[in-house]
């Protein structure tokens, strides 16, 4: 691996014969930098140009004491100076006090001391290049993730949720995340991962709705093989994958009773036993979650633990819908108009009034993520380098954006809007009647009359 920038090396070593040698063997890298002290007080006058890596005799002239103080002192003065120990001691206890005080590696003075330095030298380069690599990428990830930047709008609204963002990176505060489908709850839970002190750790995301309830105990908890059939190995969980991060947890509204129970006593303990296994293992883990369902109603519908939901509450952020927001579908549209035409290297196309005028009148089910749909398609459908009327798709069956602008029955409003909510809610009969306050009976009649599709 090409090393980022020359490794600049001190090499403090009282035998002349001996450190011009390794002066000579090590300048033999072109990309080391090699300086050779004799004395401590020139040595530690110059440490203020902070060197990688010193090599350091153990047995100086000034006394047998002197190299473990000598390392002391450079770790005082600049901890992230990497101390190669040289001596002619081959005692283990000395060695390994030396490494517990900060030493990266110990080497015996012998015929094949340069050879293992230059080995030590080249592992140690390549441990730095990574650590710069990973440290890079995570500054890059903290800027993609600066809220600011990726949370676009300028609503009242969407600047309170900034405001609540800021507020929760400051702490380890449990966020409870709630909003329609497509407001971007974990983008939210992102922005304040990233910008919080656990941002060097992982970041971890599951959404419970999406995993069979007897299997997201195991997804959660993780495993010890032979747990139960099919578990041909351990497996860790969610929370120790997420130690020291933070775990999103979304759709949290979909949980099963019996899991909630387990998922509350972690939470208080602040550890957890895999299935199939007696060993405790603490966590340090943020929790954030996010819902679309009114948590608060469910607790009342027994089907939510009210003692959990206070557990999760925390610090609540609401997401307001798009068709809420002011006007961020136009900062939104254009944000999307940007990013598309250049990932495709288009000419960056225009909306014209009449597209502008559509967009502003639908009521986005969908939210930012059926904007941006909307916006991509119409993109690919426009002719020339403006987006028209024509272009922006919205006029599907079951949206009722627009559905008041249109004369007709009452009895055809009712239809088109029954056949919206089965839409967003994949065909569930039962939450539909909920949410509508009419009878199961009603919906599956229109189906089978062909009112509504199935």
């Amino acid at each position: 691996m090409k090393p980022n920038k020359p490794l600049k090396i001190f090499i403090l070593e009282d035998d002349l014969w001996y450190g011009t040698m390794l002066e000579h063997y090590l300048s033999l890298n072109p990309d080391y930098q090699v300086t050779r002290f004799e004395t401590q007080k020139e040595f530690f006058k110059a440490l203020i140009e902070n060197p990688d890596v010193v090599t350091l005799d153990y047995s100086l002239s000034e006394g047998i004491e002197n190299g473990s103080k000598v390392l002391k002192r450079i770790k005082e003065m600049n901890p992230e100076i990497d101390v190669i120990i040289i001596s002619g001691q081959e005692e283990i206890t000395t060695a390994v006090e030396l490494l517990k005080s900060g030493a990266f590696d110990y080497i015996v003075k012998d015929d094949d001391t340069k050879d293992r330095l230059w080995n030590v030298l080249i592992h140690l380069q390549e441990i730095k290049d990574l650590k710069k690599e990973v440290e890079t990428l995570k500054n890059e990830l903290k800027k993609t993730y600066d809220f600011s930047k990726v949370i676009i709008g300028q609503s009242t609204q969407i600047k309170q949720v900034f405001n609540l963002i800021e507020k929760a990176a400051k702490t380890n505060i449990t966020v409870s995340i709630s909003g329609e489908t497509g407001t971007g709850k974990e983008m939210v839970a992102k922005a304040i991962h990233y910008n919080s002190p656990r941002q060097k750790f992982p970041f971890v995301a599951i959404n419970v709705a999406a995993i069979p309830s007897e299997l997201l105990e195991s997804e959660l908890f993780g495993h010890e093989k032979g747990a139960f059939t099919g578990a041909v190995g351990r497996r860790i969980g969610k929370f120790e994958e997420a130690h020291r991060g933070s775990l999103f947890l979304d759709e949290i509204g979909e949980m099963h009773t019996h899991l909630q129970a387990k998922l509350l006593r972690v939470l208080q303990e602040r550890e957890i036993t895999r299935i199939g296994g007696n060993a405790v293992t603490p966590i340090d883990v943020r929790i954030i979650v996010a819902t679309h369902k009114n948590l608060l109603k469910e607790v009342h519908n027994k089907s939510f633990r009210e003692d959990l939901y206070y557990r999760l509450l925390g610090l609540p952020i609401d997401l307001p819908p798009l068709r809420e927001r002011e006007n961020d579908y136009l900062i939104l549209a254009k944000y999307f108009i940007q990013n598309f035409c250049n990932d495709n290297r288009l000419p960056i196309k225009t909306l014209t009034s009449e597209a502008l005028q559509k967009l502003k009148n639908y009521h986005f089910p969908g939210n930012i993520r059926e904007l941006r749909s909307i916006i991509e398609l119409a993109i690919v459908m426009a002719d020339g380098d403006t987006i028209t009327e024509k272009d922006i798709n919205i006029d599907h069956p079951g949206s009722i954006g627009n559905l008041l602008n249109k004369e007709t029955s009452l009895r055809e409003y009712e239809t088109q809007i029954i056949q919206h909510f089965l839409n967003k809610y994949n065909q569930d009969v039962t939450m539909v009647s909920k949410k509508l306050d009419i009878g199961k009976s009603t919906i599956y009649r229109m189906m089978q009359n062909g009112e509504v599709n199935k």
